[in-house]
């Protein structure tokens, strides 16, 4: 059997596009070129893998186990070929994925302090939400993935990083009524009517309802896309919201009428954490780079009791 490596990253490109035009132009190639090349991968097989219809591709039965293995096959290469690029450390090119919820705060300051570590370092950055981070993780695409525990599955290892507590976050007159009893304030005394929320899928979501007690979203969900959407809105009183401490720097400057309080001890927060696959090889890149990380977190909390003590 002579199976090729482009063929094989063809057929996934091919998988995930659902279509040969899609396909085809996500690894760079022309429709005709790629669609050769997926007929000579059956032939090798000997087996029928896609079902080519009017508007698109459907993978076969047999066309999916193959599927698997395809990509079984290329994880297992871009481990071997991240082990040879981070085989000297923190250095070469890094693949990161970061939760919407921590990239435009922790970036900024990680990213600067990588470059200030070594200028040849080539950082690819992707922002995308748990779900497909870990997919993209165990696939090989990412080298590690900064996201808040716990990580389901047993293939990937964890590296704490830092506490990222919540506050909540209003207008003045809507937090006027918790003012005087601030030390007592509990996130399951929120109504649910009042709490806004990321969109459905931002695990951030996910750990306000659990706080608070919830298990739906109120009446009033606008499923924001972004911190900085809840902020503005909450801030002109249409609300309230939970925003964690790293991101209270940015949000404060944007929002300046941005009212906040912090609840009675233990106070609900969520851990971040530096994680990368369990096979993927470690010459200490991981742990320099969760020194980085963490560092630049450090910073950020330190400006967040600034901010609201």
């Amino acid at each position: 059997m002579n199976l090729s490596l482009k063929q094989l990253r063809y057929f996934v490109a091919l998988a995930e596009a659902g279509s040969f035009g899609r396909a085809a132009e996500s690894v760079h190639v022309t429709q005709p070129a790629l669609s050769q090349q997926i007929k000579e991968m059956e032939a090798e097989l000997g087996v029928r893998l896609v079902e080519r219809l009017p508007r698109g591709a459907r993978l076969t039965r047999t066309g999916q186990e193959v599927l698997e293995r395809a990509r079984r096959v290329l994880a297992e290469l871009d481990d071997l070929e991240r082990a040879a690029r981070l085989s000297r450390g923190l250095s070469g090119r890094l693949r990161l994925g970061v939760i919407p919820t921590v990239a435009p705060y922790l970036l900024p300051l990680a990213l600067t302090r990588l470059r200030a570590r070594d200028l040849t370092l080539d950082i690819r950055v992707r922002e995308a939400r748990t779900e497909t981070l870990l997919v993209a993780l165990e696939q090989g695409r990412l080298d590690a993935v900064v996201v808040a525990l716990p990580v389901p599955g047993a293939g990937f290892a964890a590296e704490p990083l830092f506490e990222d507590r919540f506050v909540l976050a209003g207008s003045a007159a809507r937090l006027s009524r918790w003012a005087e009893s601030a030390e007592s304030l509990r996130p399951t005394a929120l109504a649910p009517d009042q709490l806004l929320l990321l969109d459905e899928g931002h695990c951030l979501a996910d750990q306000a309802l659990e706080v608070c007690g919830l298990r739906g979203r109120g009446q009033v969900d606008l499923g924001a896309s972004s911190l900085a959407t809840l902020t503005g809105l909450v801030a002109e009183g249409f609300g309230l919201t939970l925003l964690p401490e790293i991101a209270l720097r940015a949000e404060t400057a944007a929002a300046p009428t941005l009212s906040l309080l912090r609840f009675a001890g233990p106070e609900p927060s969520r851990r971040l954490a530096l994680v990368r696959r369990k096979a993927s090889a470690d010459d200490g890149w991981v742990a320099a780079l969760a020194s980085i990380l963490r560092d630049a977190g450090a910073e950020l909390l330190g400006a967040a009791r600034a901010v609201r003590p």
